[in-house]
């Protein structure tokens, strides 16, 4: 339950869910400048390219500049062998990617998922209103007082799950119309993806298949744009300062708007072999290293 409330309010914020970035034109092979090392250069460098890799739907790169090589290698590793999927796992229902995909992508999909939608959803305004009203006082809550969530988890994650139940109050879910446009888009971008089972994504390995779900996210963005929420928008106000230092750990001040309602948090980052990260992301990583097998 903790990890489920964690991805919720995580890929809300972060995720999971950015409009892609614009095509640039590659720089001749002789003037390409080399690629900087993973990691942050500053402090809170660490929080800014974090969320640019987001806003910029570059899962790949988020995963390569969230951790140190050494535990980069180790995620790789533990991903082909289907023991985790971070930072998908960071996302909201991120363990059910390759179900989601698999789903969305079998032959006649846009017709059988519009049927499903029209009997349960449409025009339900009052029962999806209460269900986000109840699920979100009952997640804030979970979050406030419940789980092993770090103190900025709790205090930021807190916040998020508000904006996102007041969002999902007022949004026109259950709207026919919009569920008609947004489901042939999912169900066309995740066939292009090649990730339809756990098998998939352990052949591919972490980095392959990050970046096979860039188009796939921008989709997932541009339906959420439909129905009232810009992700993009949210992420371009960030402001991140540097708040307090002592040695190699630092605390940095995050704020900008998710849903429309203002973001204000204290995150922690810390130094290793000369790089900045942030703590929360890099404890996760960890853990899902060492994670047994990928939970069903």
């Amino acid at each position: 339950m903790r990890h489920r409330f964690r991805r919720l309010a995580f890929s809300a914020a972060w995720l999971l869910l950015a409009c892609a970035a614009a095509c640039q034109r590659q720089p001749d092979a002789d003037t390409t400048p080399p690629q900087a090392p993973p990691g942050a250069e500053r402090p809170a460098q660490a929080v800014t390219q974090l969320t640019r890799h987001l806003r910029d739907n570059d899962l790949a790169a988020f995963a390569r500049d969230a951790v140190p090589p050494a535990v980069h290698a180790q995620l790789e590793t533990a991903w082909r062998e289907g023991r985790t999927r971070w930072p998908l796992d960071e996302l909201p229902l991120g363990e059910r990617i390759p179900q989601l995909l698999a789903t969305l992508a079998k032959p006649g999909s846009e017709t059988k998922l519009r049927a499903d939608f029209n009997r349960q959803f449409a025009h339900a305004d009052a029962e999806l209103k209460s269900t986000a009203a109840t699920l979100g006082l009952f997640t804030a809550q979970y979050v406030r007082n419940e789980g092993d969530f770090s103190e900025s988890e709790r205090e930021h994650y807190s916040q998020l799950i508000v904006a996102a139940a007041r969002w999902a109050q007022a949004a026109p879910l259950s709207d026919p119309e919009r569920a008609k446009t947004a489901i042939p888009l999912l169900a066309a971008t995740a066939r292009k993806t090649g990730l339809a089972t756990e098998a998939d994504f352990a052949r591919l390995g972490m980095q392959d298949s990050l970046r096979r779900l860039t188009e796939f996210s921008r989709a997932c963005k541009q339906v959420l744009i439909g129905y009232g929420l810009d992700i993009d928008a949210g992420l371009d106000t960030l402001d991140a300062t540097l708040q307090s230092q002592t040695g190699d750990t630092a605390q940095i001040r995050m704020r900008y708007h998710f849903a429309g309602q203002p973001i204000d948090a204290v995150v922690g980052v810390e130094r290793i072999d000369g790089r900045w990260y942030v703590s929360d992301f890099l404890r996760q990583a960890k853990a899902a290293v060492a994670t047994k097998e990928v939970q069903p």
